[in-house]
Formats: structure tokens, sequence, C-alpha cells
């Protein structure tokens, strides 16, 4: 029958499918400086030219704002219908990304990039459409101006006066292939009057605000030094990897000064770029339980910055210590123009103090003008202020300010002495500053204080005059010492606080890792870690593993997490490897928020929190989740690396049985079948006149018969290796009873060996042992035969059975010349390292290499020594309980 064989194109054709599967897709970016520079057309012309090249052109979403000329090149494609959104009565058109990843064209175009997409879209942005489709193996065509790039924002807005909030992650453009469409300044206004670019009216308008021959002018050169940059920072980055010179950037987030910040993180963000090195935004916070992520933390990661937040009370001692440990090269941080004397006497300008303290660190200076170091926010004086004023605290300060004052007049009663009254108020001062929060209660105490020692202690009494000498100076510096001595025992406070979490976090991971370590699987460690971080937050959490998001038709709905809708957002983060659901741009009415699990760039899991109105999700949680999430990620790496582990320990052990059993059979079938061919032939060659003896024939065939009950025998060795698991190496146990196994496998030796004495002892109490009995049978019979057969003595063969530690011992043991040495030697090479086994009518043949075989997948130990009054002695161990069982009642 002749061969079928394969279409030719059905196997290019299913290449490419492959390819396109495993590769991410290729972004094409029609790059201007501003609108009407032909960005759109030059797209359409070069999907034209790809799709007569044979490829599949799919026209996602266009604006073709009305040009005749755009709207021919449209008709020429095949279109994406678009999904509509209703929004307070108005329709919306938009990209329909699902329907484009279904579809899965070739090429696909998606015009303005730089879109906000309608609420009740899949993603926010329309750029973040864009990179679904490239992780899909899609290659993209798209379109953007100058002004809509991130880290030249302020520029932007500093050459055209107009704001501009539809932006474009820096980090979108880092690998994207760029062409700019670029025309003069003086065409485009011309275009712009003709109506070639907005009707009349908005023509009108643009060129009164936004069309500028200025405004052009520098956006054009901005457009054009940028992709400039773009084009060099390859290079650069290779030349760095040659030379081996490497700068690393830090730019300091201000929470007081979020407009400075936000020059600086765009300054730093345009710095990096042209070096094309990384950067870190650190981002100091006194107390993150009740902070959820700024905006500035939130354009740091857009521009393309590792953000860090770190919580501290000491700013300068936290920035310090961390350039020192992330071996920061440059610091970048903002510098207020217009600052008070009066502030930089009380409080020195931090940029001043650090180049004192870290000298080998180039610092950057970003000037900004601002009239007020403070932000005036009255929203966020007012949530301070609900936080800082507590009942509670304001009755604890005033009771013990009270407590102080009946103290002093007992004191007063006694004459103990003015200065040990101050000494009664400051000490209660230092009680206000223990037990209550922040420092607003302890400086009240330290003023109230002062003024109740002059109100009820010094004359005249009843009155804040003071006539007696010297009175006034002791009142300052009382006040001054228990404003001091307040303000020393909140830090220390603040700073046990800080000790207080850090140790907690770590007892937290130590409590974690121990329980990572009684876990078998990936599901076990999910489900542990689960339950913890649920107790822990006060909130539903899960942990999605690979199953669960790629099957979410067959997972069980229970609960709000458990929907097909929430598994469909988790399936999503583990693709995309990015977070998704409540509080992002993406799949934003999800009923929680997901969190990647990653590992040298793979998706082992993801985390799922549940989000509630009552307890936000603040930075501190988000922190706590990081660190959780990569002692999760090494637990599962550890399980991944122990399973395959034990897989090669399988693999390598069915390698060394087939091994073993080949090389035992190649001698041992091989003595047995010639003795059996050659008595065979003699006795069928025995003719008339040399006519065998009927003593020598009966001899003859009772070795034929022996050999044939040898071969029998081996074939039963062979065929128990059947009983024992290939894929795991190990048997099916059930509990039987010692004494019967033994007694089954003396009843079998006997048959084949009648005239041998076997001595048995058994222990006093009935004992039930986990073991495949018919395997158990058999190594006992193999090494009551391998006694029989070699010890070369007719004297009682001793098999006992006896109880140690969570084991059961066998013992075989005969009394004749013991092992040699070198039999010794070769019987351990044998059963370790795969030794070849001796021939079986001079050695020990294949039963051994069965026996080792058996007890290793009963998990128990093979040994094989001398007796002290001679002969040879093998032992073997099994466990009393199966191993699941233990590491179960370990756990």
């Amino acid at each position: 029958m002749e061969e079928q064989r394969l279409d030719p194109e059905q196997l290019l054709a299913k290449w490419k499918n492959t390819e396109q599967n495993l590769r991410s897709g290729r972004l094409k970016v029609f790059f201007g400086y501003a609108a009407g520079v032909g960005k759109t057309y030059a797209m359409l012309k070069e999907a034209h030219e790809q799709q007569a090249e044979g490829k599949t052109v799919l026209i996602g979403y266009v604006e073709p704002h009305a040009r005749p000329e755009t709207e021919a090149l449209v008709s020429g494609l095949p279109v994406l219908p678009t999904k509509q959104y209703e929004y307070k009565g108005i329709m919306i058109n938009e990209f329909d990304v699902e329907a484009a990843l279904q579809t899965k064209p070739e090429i696909i175009l998606v015009d303005e990039l730089a879109h906000t997409n309608a609420i009740g879209a899949r993603n926010r942005k329309r750029y973040q459409d864009i990179e679904e489709l490239l992780k899909a193996g899609i290659d993209v065509y798209t379109t953007v101006n100058v002004q809509h790039i991130e880290s030249l924002n302020d520029i932007v807005e500093q050459v055209t006066g107009v704001h501009i909030s539809e932006t474009v992650p820096d980090t979108f453009f880092e690998t994207r292939a760029l062409k700019v469409v670029d025309i003069e300044t003086e065409e485009l206004l011309e275009r712009l009057k003709q109506g070639k670019i907005y009707h009349s009216e908005n023509a009108k308008k643009a060129m009164a605000n936004f069309f500028k021959v200025d405004n052009l002018t520098l956006l054009r050169g901005l457009a054009i030094r940028k992709a400039s940059d773009h084009i060099n920072t390859t290079n650069q980055q290779e030349t760095q990897k040659n030379t081996g010179i490497h700068s690393k950037l830090l730019t300091i987030i201000d929470e007081k000064n979020p407009d400075m910040t936000k020059k600086c993180l765009r300054w730093t963000a345009r710095l990096a770029q042209a070096l094309g090195t990384e950067w870190i935004a650190l981002e100091i916070l006194e107390d993150m339980s009740e902070h959820s992520e700024s905006d500035n933390s939130k354009l740091a990661a857009k521009l393309g910055g590792e953000v860090v937040t770190l919580e501290s009370d000491n700013q300068r001692e936290t920035i310090v210590q961390y350039v020192k440990m992330r071996g920061v090269t440059d610091l970048v941080m903002g510098k207020i123009i217009k600052r008070s004397r009066f502030l930089r006497l009380y409080r020195p300008d931090l940029e001043d103090e650090l180049v004192a303290l870290i000298p080998e660190v180039d610092i950057h200076l970003v000037s900004y003008q601002s009239n007020k170091y403070l932000l005036n926010n009255y929203a966020v004086k007012k949530k301070k202020l609900q936080s800082i004023f507590t009942w509670k605290d304001f009755y604890m300060t005033s009771g013990l300010l009270i407590v102080a004052t009946l103290l002093s007049e007992l004191g007063l009663y006694y004459h103990i002495g003015d200065q040990n009254l101050i000494l009664i108020y400051i000490l209660f001062v230092l009680l206000v500053a223990r037990i209550t929060t922040g420092y607003l209660w302890a400086a009240i105490a330290s003023i109230a204080s002062v003024l109740m020692f002059n109100w009820f202690f010094v004359e005249p009494l009843f009155s804040l005059t003071v006539y007696k000498q010297g009175y006034p100076v002791t009142l300052i510096f009382m006040l001054l010492v228990a404003l001091l001595v307040s303000n020393l025992m909140m830090q220390i406070k603040k700073q046990a606080f800080y000790a207080m979490k850090r140790e907690h976090q770590l007892e937290i991971l130590y409590e974690l890792n121990k329980k990572y370590l009684v876990t078998h699987d990936q599901k076990e460690i999910l489900a542990t870690t689960a339950d913890y971080l649920s107790n822990m937050l006060d909130r539903e959490v899960l942990l999605y593993g690979e199953e669960d998001v790629k099957n979410p038709i067959g997972a069980p709905i229970k609960g709000p997490l458990r929907s097909l809708e929430e598994l469909a957002v988790a399936n999503w983060v583990f693709v995309n490897q990015k977070e998704a659901g409540y509080g992002t741009d993406t799949l934003m009415g999800a009923k929680a928020l997901y969190l990647p699990v990653l590992s040298n760039g793979i998706t082992l899991a993801v985390i799922g929190i549940e989000k509630s109105k009552e307890n936000p999700i603040t930075d501190e949680i988000i922190t706590f989740l990081e660190l959780i999430s990569t002692q999760l990620a090494l637990a599962i790496e550890q399980n991944k690396l122990t399973s395959e582990r034990q897989q090669i320990l399988f693999e390598s052990e069915k390698e060394r049985m087939r091994g073993n059993l080949l090389r035992a059979i190649s001698h041992d079938l091989r003595t047995p079948l010639t003795g059996i061919s050659g008595s065979v032939e003699t006795i069928l060659d025995d003719n008339g006149a040399s006519k065998l003896a009927e003593e020598t024939k009966r001899k003859l065939l009772i070795g034929i018969k022996d050999d044939a009950d040898w071969l029998i025998r081996m074939v039963e060795n062979l065929l128990s290796i059947t009983r024992i698991n290939e894929e795991t190496m190990k048997v099916a146990k059930s509990k039987e009873a010692a004494e019967e196994v033994v007694s089954t496998a003396i009843q079998r030796i006997r048959k084949s060996y009648p005239k041998s004495e076997i001595k048995v002892t058994l222990p006093d109490e009935f004992v039930l042992v986990p073991m495949d009995s018919i395997l158990i049978e058999q190594v006992l019979f193999n090494l009551m035969e391998n006694a029989i057969r070699h010890s070369h003595s007719e004297s009682p063969i001793f098999v006992t059975v006896s109880l140690i530690e969570k084991a059961i011992k066998f013992e075989v043991a005969d009394q004749g010349k013991g092992l040699t040495a070198e039999q010794l030697q070769l019987l351990f090479n044998g059963m370790t390292k795969q030794s070849t086994p001796v021939d079986s009518k001079s050695g020990m043949g294949i039963g051994l290499s069965i026996v080792k075989t058996i007890i290793l997948a009963h998990d128990g130990t093979l040994h094989a020594g001398n007796r002290a009054q001679g002969g040879a002695i093998f032992t073997f161990t099994l466990p009393l309980e199966r191993k699941e069982q233990r590491e179960w009642q370990r756990f």
C-alpha cells in the first residue's frame, strides 16, 4: 500500500500558524507631529502593499476624518465591525478587541494609539488593546502624534500651552518600529486652510489655538528628535554592554509636591531613554496602611520606571541606605526655587544633606517654581485631621494631665519641692506620648503641662502671670524639655512600630515557608497560601493555577470570585502577565484585583483579592502580596524541581531495572537453554549401535527438568516485575500478615528443594505489613533459593522475622562458606551501579536483581554480609506505615 503523502501547502500553512502562535506580534507606529501630516494615509497605503504580497490584512479601527483620500484607501480593505457602548444616552463606536483576537489576521490596523476607550470597554486605553493583539502574535499598524508620548507631555504643554490628557507610556515604544510621517509646517497649514484636515469652523479654531507656526515648528523638531533618540537607543545599549559602563537612575517621589514630582519623573524618563539605562522611582511613606497607589507612582510605571514604596519616618536615612543598596549612580529630585528662609533654618534642604552623605552619587536638581512649600489641599488636611484627632486620645490626654495635677497637689502638701512637681508633669507628658497616637497630643500635653503648672503652683496662683524671679526661664525650659522628650518618645514608638511590622512580616513568611515544606503538589501550595492570605487580609483571596484558568468552563461556581466571568479575568492575567480587574485600567468591572505570580518570565499562578469598600486595597496590602508572591514563586519552582528530580530518579530506576534484567537474562538464559538443547540433541541422536544407558538417559532427562524448572522460576521472576508501576516505580500495597507470606514462600521452596531444611523464627505478636504479598513472597523465595544453591552446605537455612522501630526486618541466613570480599563488592555494585550480573551457574544470577528492584519499590532497604558464625546473610526491611501516611501525620 502506497504511503499517504501530506499536502505541502497544508504543511506550510500549519507551520505558519505554529510560528505565529509562538512569536509575539510586531508593532509599526506611524509617527507624526500633528494631525493631518498623513499618518493614517501612509498606514493604509502600506497595508495595501502587504495585502498585495498575499498577507491577510484587516482594518480594526480607522478614523478617516471625512478625508476623501483616506476613505478611498479604506474601501479596498476588509473592515472589522466596531463595538458600540452607550454613555449618557450616546452610542459610541469602539475597536472590538475580542473580535480581533478571534479573527486573528496577520496584520491589523488600529488608528489613534493614545485613544481612551468608552466606559465598559475591556481596557481603559487603546494601547492596552494593542498589547493584547501583539501578545497573541498579530502584527499591528497604528498611529500617534508626538504630543501623546508621556515623557514629553510637560514639554508639549510648555510649548503649546495646551494640556494633553491622552498619553501613551514610553515603555510601549521601546522595541517598536517607528516610521516618521513628515511634511513642512507651511504645507500642513495650507491643508488645514483647504479643509482637508478639519471642517472650516474647526479649522479656524485650530489655527487660532494649537495650529500655530511656532507650535508646529517646535513639535516637528521634537518629533524628529524623539525618532532619532529611539533609533540610537539600541546602539547605546550595545555600547554599554561592550564597554561595561553602567548607570542607574533614582527619582524621589515627593507626595507633598506632586506637580514637581511629575516634572522630575518625565525628566528622568527622557534621560533614561537617552542613556538606555534602568531607573527607579522611590516613594517613602510614613504610614502605608491607609495609602493607596498615588498618581505619581502610576506615572512612573507608565514611563518605564521601577516603582519602590518604602515605609519610614526618616526620609534622609532611607534614601541614603537605598542608594547604597541598589548601586544608584544618579539621583534626580526637585528643587523648589521659592522657599522661605525661615523654613530652611528650621528644616535644611534635603538635597544639601544628601550631597554631604553620598558624595559618590551625582545629584540632578530639576527646578520647580512654587509659592507654597506644602500642598494646600483641604481634602487631604481634612482626612489627616480626622485620622489624628480621636476622642479616645483626647480623654486619655485630659485624664493623665488631671492625674498629674492631683499628684502635684499631693506633692505640694508634703513639700517635695517645685522641681519634683515639674518632673511629675514631664513624666505624664511621656505617658501621653506613649499611649496616644501622633505628635499632636504629645505637643498639646507639653504646652498644657506648663500652663497647668503655672496656673496651680506658681504664685500668684490661678493666674498665668509670673512674679517670682527665674520662673519664666524655668517654665520655658520645662516646655522645651517636655516637647523634646515627647518627640523622642514618639520617634521611639514609630521605630518600634516599624520593627514590629517587619518582624510580623518575617513571622508570616516563616510560618508560610513551614507550611510549604509539608505540601506535596502545586494545588496544595496554592490552597495553603489562599487560606493564609484570606485569614490575614480578612477578605476572600483565591489563587488560580494554570489548570484553573485554562479550563474555566469546568471550574465550580462557588462564591463571587469563582464565577466564569472572574475566571476569564484571571485567565487574561495569566496570559498577559499584567494585573487586571478592580482598580486597574483593564477589565475594571471585575469583583477583585488580580495579580500574576511570575518567575523568569513565566506565569506560575494568579492571585485574586476581593474588593471591599470598608477595607480598601492599600499600598501596604500590595507590598505584602508582592512579598508573599515571591515566596510563592520559589515554593512552586521548588515543587516543580522536586517533581522533576523524582521523575528523573524514576526514569533512572526504570533504566537500571531494564539494564539489570537484560544483562541477567543474557547470562541466565544461555546456560539452561544450552543444557536443554545439548541433552535433547544427545537423546535424539541415540541409535541402536551406541545406545545410551538408561541411567545416562535418566540423568539427561533430570538435567532437562532441572533446567526447565530454572527457566520457569526465571519467568516467574520476570513476571513479578510487571506488578511494579512503570510510571512511579511503586507497587500497590495492602496490609498482609508477615507470617502468612513467609509460610507461602517456604511451601514454594520446598517443592523445588524438598531435601532442604529451613528454620523459621517469627515475632510473638501478629504483624500486618503494607506490601504486595506476591512480590515479597518472590523476594523470600529468591533469597532462600540463593542460600540453598550457593552456600554449598547441607546445614539448615535460617529465616528470621523481627520488629524494629517503625519497620519489620526479614533475614535469610545460611551456614555455608559465606561471601568473599570480591563477591560482596560485585554484589553491591550490581545493586547500585548496574554492574554486570554473573552467570547463573557460577554466581548470584537474576534473582538478586529482582529482589533489589522489588524492595526499592516498597521503599525498603536491602543489605548483604557474612555471619560471625559463618555463612552469608541477606537482610531487607519494609516500613510498617505507608510513605504518604507518614507525611500526612507529620503535616
